[in-house]
């Protein structure tokens, strides 16, 4: 006599069968298709969202103003003043202009703030935007609140104006006992925010047909960790978790991750991390000025090229437009390396396409900590204490989000390719 098998067993099967075809179908919380099903032909820029005002709401005060918990004439942290009329939200500030007014910033908190700076980007053909997370930001539930208000508006408006958005998390500081907050928090974005699936809507940034997702922060030589091997673990779950994972991963990484230079912690288990990636993603800012430029494109950059094509992986070089941080830093040279009117940005930009390059990286849109925002900044400027950088009298406050536009342009053909920095008619 055969042994009956109870009903709630069968069931209890069929249900774990049923669930086991699911997973084996691939069925993800990501949207089938996007807008932009590749980051090739694309110029993307960095975008932190960071900055806080007293009375924002956010009650973080005046972050990424202040230095040493004041923002004041003398304490400050910002080398670049946003060109502020077209805001719809502004904060007074202690800071005044030569002719006794004062002088006001924006906050990231509020979405006017995102939607303005989406507008922009639509307005001068810029591609989209990789949004940062901090690990930081996975300890702190205030941090999270702000980067959480600011990536759901970053969606909004990239809904709005057609624009790509990618994730970032930079790693730097990670604590790897703790690495799993970043799978964590992941998921908590494709189930909350819809991050990656906003429908017909989607902008998310593809790559090799799949949702991309940046990591920065590996196997710096100025940081206590490399982070190897907690991210093998990470890229792991992002390629191959059933529900949360089918993605591309884009790796942030030294300028000498090739032969494991100064920049690098010399860990040769960098090169099979970046075997597991689809994006090789070096951070060049500060590793040369207008005069080296050259000369370090033909000692690294048409290498690593090379190097990327061989092993089948994309190459993003950063580009920046200049670089200050001389009231962020002490004892720091400000305007360390200058603009020259967008010469130095072109220079760069040319030399990444001329070297090969299907995709670049720009440090960053709204940066202006570090003097590398390519965002509206002003020529008017406050006076006192602090010394901050105007942009050059002689280009317009929109002139890097032009540039970067034409860039884009000679990325894909549209123009010639020119060494010669375009004249605007």
């Amino acid at each position: 006599m055969k042994k009956q098998i109870p009903k709630h067993t069968l069931l209890v099967s069929l249900l774990i069968l049923c669930s086991s075809f699911v997973i084996l179908s691939g069925q993800t919380k990501h949207a089938d298709k996007s807008k932009y099903m590749t980051y090739k032909g694309l110029v993307m820029a960095g975008y932190q969202g960071w900055f806080n005002c007293e009375g924002d709401g956010a009650d973080r005060g005046w972050t990424h103003y202040s230095k040493k918990g004041k923002f004041e004439d003398g304490s400050c942290s910002i080398d670049y003043w946003p060109e502020m009329d077209e805001y719809e939200v502004k904060y007074k500030t202690p800071f005044k202009f030569s002719d006794g007014s004062p002088a006001y910033v924006f906050s990231s908190y509020d979405e006017s703030t995102v939607d303005l700076h989406f507008r922009w980007m639509k307005e001068y053909g810029i591609d989209g935007v990789f949004i940062q997370r901090f690990f930081s930001v996975l300890t702190s539930k205030k941090r999270i609140n702000h980067n959480d208000k600011v990536l759901s508006s970053a969606i909004r408006a990239a809904n709005k104006y057609g624009v790509a958005i990618c994730l970032m998390y930079d790693i730097g500081s990670m604590d790897d006992s703790k690495y799993e907050l970043v799978m964590e928090d992941w998921k908590h974005l494709v189930d909350d925010l819809k991050l990656t699936n906003q429908n017909d809507k989607t902008t998310y940034l593809f790559h090799n047909e799949k949702p991309l997702v940046a990591f920065w922060g590996i196997s710096s030589g100025t940081r206590k960790s490399g982070h190897i091997p907690e991210i093998f673990d990470i890229i792991d779950f992002f390629k191959n978790d059933p529900v949360y994972g089918e993605c591309s991963i884009h790796l942030g990484i030294p300028s000498r991750w090739r032969t494991l230079g100064e920049d690098t912690k010399g860990d040769p288990r960098l090169h099979d991390v970046i075997k597991q990636c689809d994006v090789v993603h070096p951070w060049l800012v500060g590793r040369y000025n207008e005069e080296t430029y050259e000369a370090y494109r033909q000692e690294n950059i048409i290498d690593d090229v090379k190097w990327c094509k061989e092993n089948g992986k994309s190459y993003a070089p950063t580009v920046f437009p200049g670089f200050s941080w001389y009231n962020l830093k002490e004892n720091e040279i400000s305007n360390k390396i200058p603009r020259n009117k967008g010469e130095f940005y072109w220079k760069q930009l040319y030399g990444a396409i001329a070297s090969g390059v299907e995709m670049i990286y720009v440090a960053m849109f709204d940066e202006i900590d570090e003097g590398t925002s390519i965002m509206k900044c002003a020529h008017k400027v406050p006076i006192g204490k602090s010394i901050f950088v105007p942009i050059d009298k002689d280009v317009p406050s929109d002139h890097y989000l032009w540039l970067t536009n034409m860039a884009a342009k000679m990325l894909r053909g549209e123009i010639p390719l020119s060494s010669q920095m375009p004249k605007r008619k």
